[in-house]
C-alpha cells in the first residue's frame, strides 16, 4: 500500500479540513467529529477486519477510510459523505495511490451515512460499524448541562458510560457485538433507539456483509 494511515494523520491539509469540519459542527451544536472521533473510527474499523481474518492490506485501507470519513463536514453537514469522498479522492491522488484503492476508500466514505449509504464493500462495512458505535460522553461538545438535557443527541451520548464493539466467535457463528452501559437515571434507553435505530439497522447490514451477525447489548441485556 503506497499511502498509510500515519502519513495522512500528519498531512497538514487533511488535518486542517477535519478541524474545520468539527468547528462547523460545534457551532451547530452537533457532537464531536474531531481527531478523537476519526482516529477511533479508523482504528476500530481496522481492528474489526483484522479480528475477522481479513488481510492486513484491507485493514489498512479501512483505517485510511475511517480517518477521512468525516472530512466533508468542512463544506456542510448535509451530504458530507459525498463531498468527503470527493475531497478524499483529490488528497489520495496527490499521494499517487492506485486508482483501485482510491475507489474502494471513496466508496466507503461516500456510503457511511445512514441517510444515503449502504455497505457496498468490505472497507465500507467496517467504517460503518466503527463510526456508528462511537457513542460516548466525551463526544458532547456542549458544556451547559441544561442545554445537554434539552438535546436528545447530547443527552444520549452523555449518558453512555461505556461503549465497546468487538468480534465474538464460537463454533457455530461469528458476531459483531456492541456493548453499551447507559446511565438510565440520565436518559431512558428508549431515547437511544429514537435517534440510533437507523444506525443500528445499518450496522446489522454491515455485519451481514462481513459474514457476521450484529448484536446490541445494553446494560448487559441483549436488545438485538
Amino acid at each position: 500500500m503506497s499511502v498509510t494511515y500515519e502519513m495522512l494523520k500528519n498531512d497538514e491539509q487533511v488535518r486542517a479540513y477535519i478541524e474545520a469540519g468539527n468547528n462547523n459542527l460545534k457551532v451547530l451544536g452537533i457532537t464531536d467529529h474531531s481527531f478523537a472521533h476519526v482516529c477511533k473510527t479508523a482504528e476500530t474499523a481496522a481492528t474489526l477486519l483484522t479480528d475477522l481474518g481479513f488481510p492486513e492490506e484491507t485493514a489498512g485501507l479501512a483505517k485510511i477510510a475511517g480517518f477521512m470519513h468525516d472530512i466533508g463536514n468542512m463544506y456542510n453537514r448535509n451530504l458530507h459523505a459525498l463531498t468527503g469522498a470527493e475531497l478524499a479522492r483529490s488528497v489520495l491522488e496527490r499521494y499517487g495511490m492506485p486508482y483501485d484503492e482510491i475507489g474502494m476508500i471513496c466508496s466507503a466514505i461516500g456510503n457511511h451515512d445512514e441517510d444515503t449509504g449502504y455497505p457496498v464493500n468490505t472497507i465500507c462495512a467496517a467504517v460503518i460499524l466503527a463510526d456508528k458505535s462511537d457513542v460516548r460522553r466525551s463526544r458532547v461538545q456542549q458544556r451547559d448541562m441544561d442545554l445537554i438535557l434539552k438535546d436528545i443527541h447530547d443527552r444520549v451520548n452523555y449518558a453512555v458510560e461505556r461503549a465497546e464493539i468487538s468480534v465474538q466467535k464460537n463454533d457455530e457463528e461469528t458476531a459483531i457485538v456492541l456493548c453499551l452501559d447507559i446511565d438510565t437515571s440520565f436518559t431512558p434507553v428508549m431515547d437511544y433507539f429514537e435517534i440510533f435505530l437507523s444506525r443500528m439497522l445499518m450496522c446489522r447490514r454491515a455485519a451481514s456483509y462481513l459474514g457476521a451477525d450484529f448484536e446490541l447489548v445494553i446494560n448487559k441485556m441483549r436488545i438485538l
